[in-house]
């Protein structure tokens, strides 16, 4: 068994201070190129809520609804609920949950490149059958293969971020992921802004425009580099060196090589990772790959986006200002990633995370008081009420964008060890898609139940989260991701968890086993 007397044993000595190298023009190019596969994740999140607020769309697809939207005596807010509209938006996301499983050997086996290529070509299927539907049946089969490039697209490269980035950066460049999405999000927002007006095609133009970063994914993921980690993990250890030699800009990378080299012996003894995954000592991180996803879905910030424009005209908006409002809330998402960029690896992950996650509980608190004390079931809400509701709303989502945003993707994605990492990654996709696809479905039937308590229940758990921050997670910022095991045996829960064999590895390296 790996980590037995006689085998394989990882990475077991801390190398960090004999990393050598730079920032280069070809890791910013890497991680540029690769990150476009956020983009398209965040458009298809955007894409849906301006598309599913169309009179056009509706009339078409889901007529019941579109006469329901009609009727002012329909309860403000419930004129939206109805399944099928629901099911428009969430089959994406239970297509992407079961091809991250698909993805992992896949990623595995043959690189991350291979994945984000798998990812960009279903993604250009999907967008043609979306912007060419004709029925009902072929415009959910387009969400699906959407739904398949995001499975791959998720799985791979989070993964390929966090193995090409220097130690010193990893956070900042990691989250070039969700600076994509935040952009994709905000592009889509523009793009409904404008084509609502291309009456009665505009909605197809909207979901075909899918294509172009679908395009610019297929072509990126052709001509990247791949990722050395994953070259060593296969036997290539020469072409290993020579692409960390390019990517760290310096001949002297003997020490991170090492430690790529280490961890590749445990993982090529590992044929079951989904299996290993589950044994104690790597019971840290499978809480992590678990909770993070979730927390980050329950949050409640996926129902804002998706559902922005409707939820902006349940609440009295008209059709243009409820698009005009989400492209706010877009645009305010992109600038709060681009502060976390900044800042994460500076002051920590812990602290982006504590602080956004009290910000959103107070915006949430305030939006529900508001909506419970000014907005009724047939009135609308005051314009300057509803400014001040737009205002804590873009508050919230600023705190997500540098906390829980950025940070629900990056950490997980850099606590595994080579031999689970494939493993872990689909796990925190699969985890962050399932619940995604929970709330997508249940959100409109929530939005009905709960009225204005929505935002109490999605303040709840935000509440949880951030206590589960606070005793739970290390802080990761400035660790190896090959050392990063040796993390959690230091931690003052995590240690009494990790089995004996653990801790003396860890003891004969670091005596010191300060909290987190």
């Amino acid at each position: 068994m790996a980590g037995g007397s006689f085998g394989p044993t990882g990475v077991a000595k801390e190398r960090a201070e004999q990393y050598q190298g730079k920032v280069t023009g070809y890791v910013i190019i890497a991680c540029l190129v690769a990150a476009i596969g956020g983009s398209i994740f965040g458009y298809d999140i955007g894409v849906s809520g301006g598309v599913t607020s169309m009179d056009e769309f509706l009339e078409e697809f889901f007529h019941a609804v579109y006469e329901k939207k009609k009727h002012a005596h329909e309860s403000n807010y419930c004129k939206y609920d109805n399944q099928g509209l629901a099911a428009f938006t969430s089959s994406l996301y239970l297509a992407g949950l079961v091809s991250t499983l698909v993805a992992s050997p896949i990623t595995r086996n043959y690189g991350r490149r291979a994945s984000i290529v798998c990812g960009g070509i279903s993604f250009l299927v999907g967008a043609a059958l979306n912007a060419g539907a004709v029925n009902l049946v072929m415009l959910l089969a387009g969400r699906i293969m959407l739904g398949v490039g995001i499975g791959f697209g998720n799985q791979a490269v989070p993964l390929y971020l966090s193995e090409v980035a220097p130690t010193h950066l990893r956070g900042g460049l990691n989250m070039m992921f969700q600076l994509a999405t935040t952009l994709g999000i905000f592009t889509a927002n523009m793009v409904n802004f404008g084509t609502q007006q291309l009456k009665p095609w505009g909605w197809r133009l909207s979901l075909g425009l899918a294509a172009f970063p679908a395009l610019l994914m297929t072509l990126g993921g052709y001509f990247l580099p791949e990722t050395p980690n994953s070259l060593v993990e296969r036997g290539l250890t020469e072409r290993g060196r020579h692409v960390l030699e390019k990517l760290r800009g310096t001949k002297n990378v003997n020490a991170e090589l090492q430690d790529m080299v280490d961890a590749s012996e445990l993982a090529n003894s590992i044929k079951h990772p989904f299996r290993n995954i589950l044994q104690k000592r790597h019971r840290p991180q499978l809480v992590m790959a678990i909770c993070m996803p979730m927390f980050q879905i329950l949050t409640g910030i996926n129902s804002i986006l998706f559902y922005a424009p409707v939820l902006f005209q349940t609440m009295g908006f008209g059709g243009n200002a409820s698009l005009y409002s989400s492209a706010l809330t877009g645009a305010v998402l992109v600038l709060s990633t681009l502060i976390s960029i900044g800042l994460v690896d500076k002051l920590g992950r812990r602290a982006l995370l504590i602080s956004g996650g009290i910000q959103m509980i107070i915006c949430q608190v305030i939006v529900a008081v508001i909506l419970g004390v000014k907005f009724g079931d047939k009135e609308e809400l005051s314009k300057g009420y509803s400014v001040i509701v737009v205002i804590f709303i873009c508050l919230f989502v600023m705190a997500f964008g540098w906390s829980w945003g950025p940070l629900g993707w990056t950490i997980p994605s850099e606590i595994f060890p080579l031999e689970t990492r494939s493993a872990g990654q689909s796990i925190t996709v699969a985890v962050n898609l399932l619940l995604t696809f929970i709330i997508a479905q249940a959100f409109l039937a929530l939005l009905c139940a709960f009225k204005f308590g929505i935002f109490l229940f999605f303040a709840g758990w935000v509440t949880v989260m951030t206590i589960f921050v606070y005793f739970l997670l290390p802080e990761t910022k400035g660790v190896p991701i090959e050392e990063m095991t040796l993390l959690w045996s230091k931690h003052w829960f995590w240690k009494k968890v990790l089995p004996a064999t653990n801790l003396e590895a860890d003891d004969s390296n670091n005596e010191i086993n300060s909290p987190a």
